[in-house]
């Protein structure tokens, strides 16, 4: 479905997640022009075909005028994607996204989408980092931003000094692989007792796993909304995890705001009061601590707004 509000040149974001590809059309004021959904197909030739029908479905929606006819003609400046794996930015290339059907071998997904739309640009970012930009985009903060994504994994964005930083391995953020208990639970990294084995929403699914696939965070917060106390105890040490991370980022980085992302963030603001409440905790004996009030800078993304396509759309190549 698309909404029109604008015409002229136009930037497309896909973000390709295991389950769904999302697509927005941009317009030249970053104004979100069209959206569409598809599910994901698995493999490289039907992945890239997908995406090169999401590409030209909004711009057919476009040019069909489905907000009531357009000013102009309508001219694609270029193509972004935000995909899970390994991603080289600097080439395209993407490699290991299993989720995708993607092998170890680079796969060169801005190349074969570039040609399969015209030839016009691709950019190829992972997709913590276009969510990352898309976070920027949508609420932009007057300082720094790290966007800290609670899914399967734990992994940063960051934004520093209006600049999404990569890092020299594009391994910046990657702070869910900090080792801190070597007789920890082993992560799937190969290490002991990483900071994604305490505070991913894996971990929270291993310690509470209820509600079904993919649910047992809200199944969590509901049981503690009911008085559980198997389920606060739960919820007390994951979000020790979580603001553990957030300590991380702020004492790295010291950004402004630091946005709460990824599957586990879909549970809103009890979420947000939980690492806020367990960041006051921790800071109660260290009056360091306290004076920079982390618990103040948590945020959440604008609820139903498609963030990493927009910021795929949006991210500078």
């Amino acid at each position: 479905m698309a909404v029109l509000t604008s015409t002229g040149t136009v930037r497309v974001g896909l973000d390709i997640g295991g389950t769904k590809i999302d697509g927005v059309a941009l317009g030249p004021g970053e104004e979100v022009l069209a959206t569409r959904r598809s599910p994901t197909p698995h493999g490289v030739v039907d992945v890239v075909a997908c995406a090169t029908a999401l590409v030209t479905g909004l711009l057919d929606d476009l040019a069909g005028g489905l907000a009531g006819g357009l000013a102009g003609p309508v001219r694609l400046e270029g193509v972004g994607i935000g995909v899970p794996g390994l991603v080289d930015p600097a080439d395209g290339t993407v490699r290991s996204a299993v989720n995708l059907g993607f092998g170890p071998g680079p796969v060169d997904l801005a190349g074969m989408l570039s040609v399969a739309v015209g030839g016009v640009p691709v950019v190829v970012e992972n997709d913590v980092k276009a969510t990352t930009w898309g976070a920027h985009t949508l609420l932009a903060p007057a300082g720094d931003l790290a966007l800290l994504s609670l899914g399967t994994g734990l992994a940063a964005g960051l934004v520093v000094n209006g600049e999404l930083l990569r890092g020299a391995g594009a391994a910046a953020g990657e702070i869910g692989h900090l080792a801190l208990d070597p007789q920890g639970h082993r992560c799937n990294c190969g290490q002991r007792g990483c900071l994604e084995t305490v505070a991913a929403g894996s971990a929270l699914r291993r310690d509470w796993p209820h509600g079904g696939e993919g649910r047992s965070a809200d199944h969590l917060f509901a049981a503690v909304a009911a008085g559980d106390p198997a389920a606060v105890a739960v919820l007390d040490r994951w979000s020790a995890g979580v603001a553990l991370a957030v300590r991380t980022l702020g004492l790295t980085f010291d950004p402004s705001v630091v946005v709460l992302a990824g599957g586990v963030a879909a549970v809103g603001e009890p979420l947000r009061r939980s690492v806020a409440g367990a960041l006051r905790r921790q800071a109660a004996g260290s009056a360091f601590l306290r004076g920079l009030a982390l618990d103040e800078r948590l945020a959440l993304l604008p609820p139903g707004r498609p963030v990493a396509a927009i910021g795929a759309a949006a991210a500078p190549a």
